[in-house]
């Protein structure tokens, strides 16, 4: 039995009740007070477990469904073209089996590495970009397969996307967290930090402390995930007990990260979470990770200090968080510990 099924809740239905779905119909639709509730929503998912469905996203769901034949398409292509495209200092492109490591987590000491494979993307950043022309870390450029007509193209339909909706949730946020609407916006500008992540994941072989993806926390400002209808996910409710989280039609499940419980001083869940896929069918998943600028500078929401309740992070630059994730995660970075980040952000 594994740690999932071991720390399972005893009531099913009731542990899903935490799990607000949220109905960004009238927020999208600007109508009068959508704004402050859907704040005041979010600010009660994140405050109590971390997890929350968004529904009336916005997202044609036909090209929810294309993205994952996108990813399909990818994942089936033989390891030596998707190795050509193996993972760069930025993060971008391939990640083959077995070559990460939850080793930054804090809630689950990983002892072996993670079964899944992904392609990784960002924003689509020609060779005349600035950041193109003058290289500067986690601002990298994508790299595509070849023999894939379409998915270069049908995978950005999808990253545009979510990024527009992540941006579109800013105000919400800003409100949540106690500040005016238009707060989060300078943090995000000029291309936030935004990454695709198409999961592969084969049924789990589980011998000892195994895991699709080993328990963690996100160290995104929020991820929007969709999931199709193979079970793996599990989160963990604040009582220590495990969910697993059912496929609701027409929604992306939505979880906050490490960036935005600093933010948040600590009021805002970032809940652990892993995946281990049971039976015989192989899981796909799409992660989409919205975060600030990586030269942005992380600092607590002057709504959430206190006399009595002080910031209880010191600001920091989100590019040094960024580094130190992967450094700590990714074994193809494991060589780059030393680097002094801020000698390479002029």
């Amino acid at each position: 039995m594994h740690l999932f099924q071991e720390n399972a809740p005893s009531d099913h239905d009731a542990a899903l009740a935490q799990l607000a779905i949220i109905d960004l119909g009238p927020y999208l639709k600007g109508e009068p007070g959508a704004l402050e509730a859907t704040a005041a929503e979010i600010c009660r998912a994140c405050e109590t477990i971390g997890f929350f469905y968004i529904s009336n996203h916005g997202v044609d769901e036909a090209l929810i469904e294309a993205t994952f034949e996108q990813s399909r398409r990818f994942h089936a292509l033989p390891l030596g073209s998707k190795q050509a495209l193996a993972l760069d200092s930025d993060n971008l492109g391939y990640m083959a089996m077995n070559t990460s490591m939850q080793r930054h987590s804090t809630v689950h000491k990983a002892t072996k590495p993670n079964q899944n494979e992904s392609f990784f993307i960002t924003h689509p950043r020609g060779p005349d970009h600035p950041d193109a022309l003058s290289p500067r870390p986690f601002r990298g450029v994508n790299r595509w397969p070849d023999g894939l007509p379409g998915f270069r193209e049908g995978v950005l339909d999808y990253f545009g996307a979510l990024n527009a909706l992540g941006q579109g949730l800013l105000p919400a946020f800003s409100v949540a967290l106690g500040m005016e609407a238009d707060f989060l916006a300078p943090s995000f500008a000029n291309e936030n930090n935004a990454t695709l992540r198409m999961l592969h994941y084969p049924p789990t072989v589980i011998e000892d402390n195994d895991f699709g993806t080993a328990p963690h926390t996100d160290n995104s400002f929020m991820t929007i995930l969709a999931r199709m209808d193979v079970p793996g996910l599990a989160i963990r409710l604040p009582s220590g007990e495990w969910l697993s989280p059912p496929l609701v039609p027409g929604t992306f499940l939505v979880n906050i990260g490490n960036i935005l419980r600093r933010m948040s001083n600590d009021r805002f869940m970032s809940t652990p979470h892993g995946v281990i896929v049971d039976g015989e069918t192989d899981r796909y998943s799409l992660a989409y990770f919205h975060s600030p600028n990586p030269y942005e500078t992380i600092k607590v929401a002057p709504s959430c200090i206190t006399p009595d309740e002080p910031a209880a992070y010191e600001p920091r630059l989100y590019a040094e968080l960024i580094h130190e994730f992967f450094s700590a995660n990714y074994f193809h970075q494991k060589d780059h510990g030393s680097i002094k980040m801020e000698n390479r952000y002029t």
